[in-house]
C-alpha cells in the first residue's frame, strides 16, 4: 500500500511509535538562559522597553514588571493593581510614561537595588554591612529564597555585640528556625550579650520577689523564675488589659502564691504574716497610681520554702511551625543569667516585642501574726523542733508534663488511677492517638492506637473498659464504637450507633453507655440513646428538649446532667437533667454564663462546668453547683483559656486536658487543688519520684540535642549510639549525684566566727564544684513560745534520712537545670 503525505501526518498525531518513526527534532541551547538574563539585564541598565518604576528614598529604579513579578509574590501583587497608583494616587517620575510605585517601610535603596539585581542575573553579592538591609527588603517583598540565605549568614556572623539587633529585625517572627538559632546563641553567650548597648537599651520591667526566708531565695532556679515572670506579665497583659507601658512606669512586688503563681503584693490578703511594713509600703505606693486596674484577690503565701521547676527553659523550642510553637515564642525567655547573690537579668519577648526583665530577690521578714486565727492565714509557727525542721524542708514543685502534642476535642476518662486521653484534633488532623498520664511519676505513656482517627470524641471506662463512641475522622461524622479489651489491652469494635454524630456528651452510669445529643453535620441533635455492653446493643431514651451539642455530659446524683452547649446558632446556657428511672428529661437551673465546649464533672460533692467558649471567646471561667443552694456559682479560673476542653478527675484532682485558647491548640494539663481552691500547672515532687523527674528531664534534654543539631552527635557518656536513652542513659549522672552527695556528707559544717553560730546547708552549684551557703535564716530563730532553738542542736537531731531527702532534692534540682540547659544550647 502506497502512503501518501496526508496519511503519514495523520498517522504520526495518532502514535508517539509513529513520531519516532518518522523522526525529529530536539534541541535544548544550556546558554540561552544565561544569555536571556544577561540581555534583559543590559536592557534594565540602558532602560530599554522598562515598563515599570520602583521609587525608593529618592531614587528610581527602572525595570520590567514580568521580570520582578516572577521573584517577587509582593510585586506580583503591586503589579495587579491599577498602573501607576500606589496608596490612592499616581506617582510623579523621570518619565511620566511609565507607571510609578513608591515603596516604603522597612525597604532601603540598597536594599532593593540589590533585589532588582538578583531578579536579573539570579545571583546576590552583598557586603556584611548592608545584609541586615537586603534582608528586611526581601522579607517586605516575600522574596523567601533571598530571606533564608540572609538568615543563614547573619546566623554565622552574630557576635555578642550585634545579636539584639538581629533578633530585632522586623518579620524574624516569622522564620522560627531563624528564630530558634538566634535564641540559642543568645541564651549561650548571654553573660556577655547582657552587658552590650543593644541589650541595655531595651526596655526594661522591674521586679521584686519576696521571699520569707534566706533558704527558699538560694534555692531559686534562675530559669524557672524568669518564667513565673512571664506568666505574672502575660496574666497582666491578657485577662487585666495592661500595657507594656504601663508595666515600665514603676517596679513591681510579686510573692509566690500558695498555687505557685507569682501575684503582686498589692493584693495580698491583709492579716497574714507576710504582710510586713515592706508590703503595706508598698500597697500605699499603689494606691497612688490611679491607672491601675484592680486585681482577682490573690492567694496566701505558702508555709514553707519552694523549689519551683520549670520544664519549659531557655531553647526548649521545637521546630515544629504550629500555633502553639509561635505563642511559646511570643511569650518565651531567652536568656536568663545572675548577677550576684539575689539579683537577676533576663531577655524575654513579651507577646513577640523583646525586653528586659531586672529582677531582685527581697527578704520579707513576716510580721507577728495576727491575734485573731482566721483558717485562710497560715502560721509557719510550730511547738517542737521536728515540726520546725518539717516546716523548713524545701517543696520541691515541677510543671505538670505536657502531652504528646496539642489537642482538643479528646475523649478523656479515669483509667486504674491514671489520667486516660484518646484522639481529639490538632487543626491538621483528627487522631487514633492515646496516651495516659500517671500523676505518680508526673509522666505520660503511649498506648496503643485506637482503629480508627477519632476528633471531637468522649469515652468513658465501666469496669476497667474504656469505650470511645462516635466522634469525626476529619471528614465525616462516625456511627462506629470502639473498645479497649481489659484483658489484652486491644481495640475492639461494637455494634454502631442509631446515629452517626461527633461532640456528643458520652459518660457512664449503672453499668451502662450514654450517648447524649451532638452534631450530625447539620445541628445539634436532641437523640439520645444508651448502650448495654453485656447485650452489644444500643436503645434509644426520651429525646433532650433543645438538641444541642459540644455539651458538657456527666452522672451527678444518679442523673445525668447535660449542660451548655450549641444548637448549631447560638451557645446554650440551659441545662437539662435525665432521671433513668422514670426515663425524662427536665430544666435544671440554668448556668451564669453560656458555653459550648466546656469540661463537665463531679469533683468533692459538687459539679464543675470547667472552661468553654461564649461563642465569641475561649473561656477560662468555670462554675459550680452546689447541690445545697440548687444554683451555680462562679468557681476558681483556669490558669490558661480553654474551649473544647476535656475534664477527669484523678486521684482527687480534677484535670483540665488540652482544648483550644483562642490563639493556639493547647498540650498542657492544669488541675484544681483542693487545699487552694485554685487551678495551678505544678505538681509537688516527693523523695520517692526525684529519679524520675531526673530521668524526664534528662531524656527531654537528650531529645533536645537530637533535634536541635542533626549534624551533631550526643556525648558518648550520654548516648551510646545515637539511638533512643535506655537505663544505662542516666548511670552516670546517677553515679555523679551520689558522688557529690558523699562528698557532701563528708564536708564539715560551716560555722561562724565567735559565739554565734549559724547552721550552713551546702549544695553544688550547676557548672561547678563550689559551695554556695543555703541557709542562714535568722528571722526562724524563735518556736511559738518565743524560746529561741539551738540551730546546731537541731541541725544535730535531723536523721540521715531527712539529710537525704533534702540535698538530693536540690542536687537534682540543679542537675536538672545544668542539664536541660546544656542540652538545648549544644548544637
Amino acid at each position: 500500500m502506497k502512503m501518501t503525505r496526508k496519511n503519514i501526518i495523520k498517522f504520526s498525531y495518532d502514535s508517539d511509535d509513529a513520531m519516532e518513526s518518522c523522526g525529529y527534532l530536539k534541541f535544548t541551547d544550556d546558554n540561552m538562559k544565561s544569555s536571556f538574563l544577561q540581555s534583559l539585564s543590559t536592557m534594565r541598565k540602558n532602560r530599554l522597553f522598562c515598563d515599570v518604576v520602583l521609587l525608593v528614598e529618592n531614587t528610581e529604579i527602572h525595570a520590567h514588571r514580568n521580570v520582578l513579578a516572577c521573584v517577587s509574590p509582593q510585586l506580583m501583587e503591586l503589579f495587579s493593581t491599577d498602573a501607576g497608583t500606589l496608596n490612592g494616587g499616581p506617582i510623579a517620575a523621570s518619565d511620566a510614561k511609565l507607571p510609578c510605585y513608591r515603596l516604603n517601610g522597612q525597604i532601603t535603596k540598597h536594599g532593593l537595588m540589590y533585589l532588582v539585581e538578583y531578579a536579573y542575573t539570579g545571583s546576590l553579592e552583598v557586603p556584611d554591612e548592608m545584609i541586615r538591609d537586603v534582608y528586611l527588603a526581601a522579607w517586605q517583598l516575600k522574596i523567601d529564597s533571598v530571606v533564608k540565605e540572609c538568615a543563614r549568614h547573619l546566623v554565622g556572623e552574630l557576635e555578642p555585640d550585634i545579636c539584639i539587633e538581629t533578633r530585632s529585625l522586623p518579620g524574624i517572627e516569622r522564620n522560627r528556625r531563624f528564630v530558634q538559632e538566634v535564641d540559642a546563641y543568645i541564651a549561650k553567650n548571654f553573660h556577655l550579650v547582657s552587658e552590650t548597648a543593644g541589650f541595655l537599651q531595651l526596655p526594661c520591667v522591674l521586679i521584686e520577689v519576696l521571699y520569707q526566708t534566706r533558704q527558699e531565695m538560694s534555692l531559686v532556679a534562675e530559669c524557672s523564675l524568669g518564667r513565673l515572670v512571664i506568666d505574672w506579665i502575660r496574666r497582666q497583659m491578657t485577662n487585666e488589659d495592661v500595657s507594656v507601658s504601663a508595666l515600665l512606669e514603676r517596679s513591681h512586688m510579686l510573692y509566690l502564691a500558695l498555687d505557685n503563681s507569682l501575684q503582686d503584693c498589692a493584693d495580698l490578703p491583709p492579716g497574714q504574716e507576710s504582710e510586713s511594713d515592706l508590703v503595706q509600703d508598698y500597697k500605699r505606693l499603689v494606691l497612688k497610681c490611679p491607672s491601675n486596674k484592680k486585681h482577682r484577690k490573690a492567694l496566701k503565701t505558702p508555709g514553707r520554702p519552694r523549689m519551683i521547676l520549670y520544664s519549659r527553659d531557655i531553647g526548649d523550642r521545637s521546630e515544629d511551625k504550629t500555633d502553639a510553637t509561635a505563642s511559646e515564642m511570643d511569650w518565651s525567655l531567652v536568656g536568663c543569667s545572675k548577677l550576684s547573690d539575689h539579683s537577676y537579668v533576663a531577655l524575654v519577648t513579651l507577646n513577640g516585642n523583646l525586653t528586659r526583665l531586672s529582677i531582685q530577690l527581697r527578704l520579707n521578714i513576716p510580721t507577728t501574726p495576727s491575734p485573731i486565727n482566721t483558717p485562710d492565714v497560715m502560721s509557719t509557727s510550730v511547738s517542737r523542733d521536728e515540726d520546725l525542721e518539717e516546716c523548713r524542708q524545701p517543696e520541691l514543685f515541677c510543671e505538670v508534663a505536657t502531652m504528646s502534642g496539642p489537642k482538643c476535642g479528646l475523649g478523656v476518662a479515669e483509667l486504674e488511677g491514671k489520667l486516660f486521653v484518646c484522639g481529639g484534633y490538632d487543626r491538621a488532623e483528627c487522631l487514633r492517638s492515646v496516651e495516659s498520664y500517671c500523676p505518680e511519676t508526673n509522666s505520660w505513656t503511649q498506648q496503643s492506637n485506637m482503629g480508627e482517627a477519632r476528633g471531637r470524641v468522649q469515652i468513658a471506662v465501666i469496669d476497667g473498659t474504656v469505650f470511645a463512641v462516635g466522634g469525626c475522622n476529619g471528614t465525616t461524622e462516625l456511627d462506629s464504637v470502639e473498645y479497649l479489651s481489659k484483658a489484652d489491652r486491644k481495640w475492639k469494635k461494637m455494634c454502631k450507633l442509631p446515629l452517626a454524630r461527633s461532640n456528643a456528651g458520652v459518660c457512664a452510669l449503672n453499668g451502662k453507655i450514654y450517648c447524649i445529643g451532638g452534631w450530625n453535620g447539620q445541628s445539634g441533635i436532641k437523640q439520645c440513646d444508651v448502650l448495654k455492653p453485656d447485650e452489644n446493643k444500643w436503645f434509644s431514651i426520651a429525646p433532650l428538649h433543645t438538641g444541642r451539642y459540644q455539651a458538657g455530659v456527666t452522672a451527678y446524683g444518679g442523673k445525668l446532667w447535660v449542660v451548655g452547649g450549641s444548637d448549631a446558632w447560638n451557645c446554650l446556657g440551659s441545662v437539662e437533667v435525665y432521671d433513668v428511672e422514670a426515663n425524662q428529661w427536665t430544666l435544671g437551673p440554668s448556668l451564669l454564663t453560656a458555653r459550648r465546649g466546656c469540661g463537665l464533672a463531679e469533683y468533692n460533692g459538687k459539679l464543675y462546668a470547667v472552661g468553654g467558649s461564649d461563642g465569641t471567646h475561649s473561656l477560662n471561667t468555670t462554675e459550680c453547683y452546689d447541690e445545697e443552694s440548687k444554683c451555680w456559682i462562679a468557681g476558681p479560673n483556669l490558669t490558661s483559656p480553654r474551649s473544647n476542653v476535656s475534664v477527669a478527675v484523678v486521684q482527687n484532682r480534677l484535670y483540665a486536658i488540652g482544648g483550644f485558647s483562642g490563639k493556639m491548640f493547647l498540650s498542657t494539663v492544669e488541675y484544681l487543688d483542693a487545699a487552694t481552691n485554685e487551678w495551678t500547672t505544678f505538681v509537688p515532687q516527693t523523695s520517692a519520684n526525684i529519679d524520675s523527674l531526673l530521668e524526664n528531664s534528662l531524656r527531654a534534654a537528650l531529645q533536645n540535642v537530637r533535634s536541635s543539631s542533626s549534624s551533631s552527635s550526643s556525648p558518648d557518656h550520654l548516648t551510646g549510639n545515637g539511638s533512643a536513652p535506655n537505663e544505662n542513659t542516666f548511670k552516670p549522672i546517677h553515679t555523679a549525684l551520689n558522688n557529690e552527695y558523699n562528698r557532701q556528707q563528708h564536708t564539715p559544717k560551716a560555722t561562724a566566727a565567735g559565739t554565734g553560730q549559724q547552721n550552713i546547708l551546702y549544695t553544688a552549684a550547676p557548672n561547678s564544684t563550689t559551695k554556695t551557703a543555703l541557709l542562714e535564716d535568722e528571722q526562724d530563730d524563735h518556736d511559738s513560745t518565743g524560746e529561741h532553738l539551738n540551730k546546731g542542736a537541731i541541725a544535730t537531731a535531723k536523721t540521715a534520712q531527712e539529710n537525704s531527702i533534702t540535698l538530693l532534692q536540690q542536687l537534682a534540682a540543679n542537675k536538672c537545670t545544668e542539664i536541660a540547659t546544656a542540652g538545648n544550647h549544644s548544637s
